[in-house]
């Protein structure tokens, strides 16, 4: 180990190999099947089911976990990909805390609802790991449907569109699919390559072709695509970070936590990427958790989450909270960053604590100094080049089931409005937008 969590500036291999192996393994280990058989007789098989309703895609829970009950997890993961194709990553990435696994009637009575997330990635880890595919194509339509982005709302649509019997062609901007999940989430919720794994099992339907490094606005126009295919759905996510508007904002060691996220997903030797000794993260969402999470993780020695409100209002759940304070990290809330300071490179990050008024957030004039070698944005994404289309803030304005404000034009995922920003949701929102797809090109 040539460098430790205590070395100075942004250093890489801080930790020997055994320690990043330990460190970046399955956050939640996969049951076994007598594991399973036990956590699925926990379930009351609830006729109204409020977990139903949580979940974003409306999975039939309490019919899949009864099909694990009875030994049949294949039946029960074709009830789960009925409505969640990709269920298999939800099953590991989802906030279950807050959504099923919330509204389990177990959890209202005992405070330990049942292990809905671990039962779906169980159910769907045996169909993927044999390899088959539950479902066929229909006759061929003679209709072609293009999909920009080959996130989970982009794949959702074109594989529902393909299993309709259109033939999809997506444009992803990356050199491979799978948008956030591929890309964005954090390395031990989805071990194994788990994402490009699904993608390519999300494929074997048939008459869905990836053409990967093509961007909308960079290579290829929203018009072209109309004039040459019978349908669009936008489902590229949001390609810019933004601004944090402090001073010294453009210093060495300033970066965005996608990035670094990316990166880190991407790397074949943890120990080759660097982190600092001391790291502050600025945000209060699932990537800012993520970023802090895994920087202690890579070894560095000190790492801060900065959020400007209070702990109820911080978009990441109280699990993922206590999960990062579980490694180690700090978070601080009500306190916004100011300025960077250091010469050429950050060395630390001068912050004011907030207060709610009626009038907004606002500083108080209380300061402090934190050292921070290394600082990463995590405030929000940005819409890329929307051409024509209507907007609704700073997203694609949509109607019904994905309709934009251009005929012809269907959107979902991160870059439309009206939904969380949750890899479930954007599922559901392309699942959806497929079948209204469908109903306009057979009408």
């Amino acid at each position: 180990m040539s460098n430790s969590p205590f070395t100075p500036g942004i250093a890489p291999a801080r930790l020997d190999r055994a320690e990043y192996a330990a460190n970046f393994a399955d956050l939640h280990a996969p049951l076994d099947d007598h594991e399973a058989l036990v956590a699925a007789d926990r379930c009351y098989f609830c006729h109204d089911a409020p977990c139903i309703t949580a979940c974003p895609t409306s999975i039939d829970i309490p019919l899949f976990i009864r099909q694990i009950a009875t030994d049949t997890p294949e039946a029960a993961a074709k009830t789960i990909f009925d409505q969640n194709i990709l269920g298999g990553m939800c099953a590991r990435v989802c906030p279950t805390e807050t959504l099923c696994e919330e509204a389990c009637v177990r959890e209202a009575a005992e405070g330990k609802p049942v292990e809905i997330g671990r039962l779906q990635r169980y159910a769907t880890d045996t169909v993927m790991a044999a390899g088959t595919h539950p479902y066929s194509r229909a006759a061929p339509t003679g209709r072609k449907v293009a999909v920009v982005g080959a996130g989970p709302a982009g794949l959702a649509c074109a594989h529902r569109l393909a299993m309709k019997g259109h033939d999809v062609d997506i444009f992803e901007s990356r050199e491979k699919p799978g948008g956030l999940n591929e890309y964005g989430i954090a390395a031990y919720k989805t071990v194994g390559g788990f994402a490009e794994a699904e993608v390519n099992w999300l494929m074997q339907i048939g008459g869905i072709r990836m053409l990967n490094g093509r961007a909308l606005g960079r290579d290829l126009t929203l018009e072209e695509l109309r004039g040459d295919y019978d349908a669009v759905f936008l489902g590229m996510g949001l390609a810019g970070v933004n601004a944090l508007r402090a001073d010294g904002e453009d210093k060495e060691g300033v970066a965005n936590a996608v990035d670094f996220i990316a990166d880190l997903r991407q790397t074949g030797d943890l120990s080759a990427l660097p982190v600092g000794r001391n790291v502050v993260v600025i945000g209060g969402g699932m990537t800012a958790v993520d970023a802090a999470v895994q920087s202690k993780l890579l070894g560095a020695e000190n790492v801060t989450i900065l959020y400007r409100r209070g702990r109820d209002a911080m978009p990441a759940s109280r699990y993922e909270q206590d999960l990062a304070a579980s490694r180690g990290v700090r978070i601080i809330f009500n306190a916004m960053p100011v300025r960077m300071t250091g010469n050429g490179a950050v060395q630390a990050l001068e912050a004011e604590y907030t207060t709610q008024t009626p009038e907004g957030l606002k500083g108080t004039g209380e300061r402090f100094t934190l050292p921070a070698d290394q600082v990463f944005k995590a405030i929000g994404q940005s819409l890329g080049d929307a051409g024509a289309l209507k907007l609704d803030g700073r997203k694609i304005a949509i109607t019904g089931a994905g309709r934009t404000s251009e005929a012809g034009v269907w959107a979902g995922g991160d870059c439309a409005s009206g939904g969380d920003d949750l890899t479930v949701t954007a599922v559901a929102e392309g699942r959806d937008a497929a079948e209204d797809i469908h109903a306009s090109l057979s009408a």
